[in-house]
């Protein structure tokens, strides 16, 4: 099969967790390497026997034995979500969850006064929040490019490094929201912490290396690429890279390559606020998720129509798949009604190239468009498209066959089909792509 990077090229909750999941119980896989985010994500894995967990933290190939989890040094790891993480995972059968853990020594750490930053951040914003899942992914992110001690992984293994740390973190936090939750004590964080540091297998960068040279590896990747922290719809991002760019960072240094497999459902969902051009509350309310309810910090759960165009413009931020897994192909089949989206229309102009002087507008005075213009990392001109697209009108065709409709709308071919939750659900197309293919 060779390495595989699985990112989704939505808003998330396309079905990575899944998908990874069948690669990994299909194919011999040496390991599942995570990427990106940290311990906001929410990966469904439901097994043949029925047990179901939501992939966080570790990779969600872990109920196949023998296959372990790496966080590189681009995860925010939380010890205290991975230990409760764990312990479901123990309760599910899977006792041995941490003992297939390694963990990159230069990752950040998500720590409690982190999660209490993000909420009451978030809190303050009020009608105008983001939709942050209240983690502290982007407090530990943002914490990180103000301060250089920053606490990480590796302080978990120099205890005097990691009480200074964390004290300078807590003391930062209660000065910039006296008003915010209470946190824990200093000593008790880094109790909890050394414990994890003790118990975990934490490792340099070379680790890596060898994971790649020892056989075949899966790349999981986070939330989507509409939500990526400069190329998503901000301010309704995340503080993220979530496109294949951090993967591709790891291989590079060490001398692999990966096929790149993009993720997306047969509809458009979304988690939360910010533009959605396809919504349509009737779908929502006929097509409820049982592993995405509305949650109290990220919000409702929304449900539209497949938009190729936010699609075409995820593959033109990536820079391309070579194949598509598409799920969730047991709704579509069964909803006649569900549409396709091929063009926008915009009720003034779509002018945003001439607005940062590239020259490349679309055109004045109420433009129909199919294709978003991608541009250099700038969240000004990412902030423009966000207004844009909340006067956008979705144009719509009939969905009819869902996967050849997307595959011809993207130019890329499907290489795995899911109907359903399971492996089993699975149908994989190695005459289409065979770097996907089962040994």
């Amino acid at each position: 099969m060779g390495h595989v990077i699985v990112v989704d090229l939505g808003y998330g909750d396309a079905g990575k967790g899944t998908v990874v999941d069948h690669l990994c119980s299909t194919r011999p896989v040496k390991a599942v390497v995570r990427f990106n985010g940290g311990a906001q994500a929410a990966h469904n894995v439901v097994a043949a026997d029925g047990r179901h967990h939501t992939f966080a933290q570790f990779g969600s190939g872990t109920f196949t034995p023998g296959v372990r989890t790496h966080l590189s040094r681009f995860m925010l790891v939380d010890p205290l979500a991975l230990a409760a993480e764990a312990a479901h995972l123990r309760s599910l059968g899977v006792g041995d969850a941490l003992d297939r853990l390694t963990v990159d020594r230069d990752a950040l750490l998500t720590t409690p006064y982190h999660q209490a930053a993000n909420r009451a951040r978030e809190s303050a914003r009020g009608a105008a929040r983001h939709g942050s899942c209240g983690m502290g992914i982007g407090e530990t992110a943002s914490y990180a490019l103000a301060h250089d001690d920053a606490p990480r992984v590796g302080d978990c293994l120099a205890p005097a490094r990691l009480r200074r740390r964390l004290t300078a973190l807590r003391d930062w936090y209660r000065d910039t929201f006296p008003t915010g939750p209470d946190v824990p004590d200093v000593d008790d964080c880094a109790d909890t912490f050394a414990a994890f540091g003790d118990r975990v297998q934490i490792v340099d960068a070379d680790h890596l290396r060898g994971l790649l040279h020892a056989g075949d590896v899966v790349f999981e990747g986070a939330q989507g690429v509409l939500l990526d922290e400069w190329h998503g719809f901000h301010p309704y991002t995340t503080w993220s890279t979530t496109t294949f760019a951090n993967a591709e960072t790891l291989l590079a240094e060490a001398d692999a390559s990966a096929a790149r497999l993009g993720v997306l459902r047969a509809y458009a969902t979304r988690h939360g606020p910010g533009p959605f051009v396809t919504e349509d509350p009737a779908l929502t309310a006929d097509l409820p998720d049982p592993h995405n309810a509305a949650g109290r910090w990220q919000g409702a759960f929304r449900v539209g129509h497949l938009d190729t165009v936010a699609l075409r413009y995820a593959l033109d931020v990536t820079g391309g798949v070579d194949g598509l897994a598409v799920t969730h192909l047991d709704v579509a089949g069964a909803r006649p009604d569900l549409r396709v989206c091929q063009a926008y229309d915009f009720g003034g102009a779509y002018d945003l190239g001439r607005a940062y002087g590239s020259g490349g507008a679309y055109g004045s005075g109420g433009e129909r468009v199919e294709r978003l213009e991608a541009g250099p990392p700038d969240l000004d001109r990412q902030a423009a498209l966000t207004r844009q697209l909340l006067s956008a009108r979705p144009v719509y065709a009939p969905l009819r066959r869902a996967d050849e409709t997307i595959a011809a709308a993207l130019r890329t071919p499907v290489v795995l089909r899911s109907y359903g939750p399971t492996s089993a659900d699975k149908r994989a197309e190695p005459a289409e792509g065979p770097c996907f293919a089962a040994s």
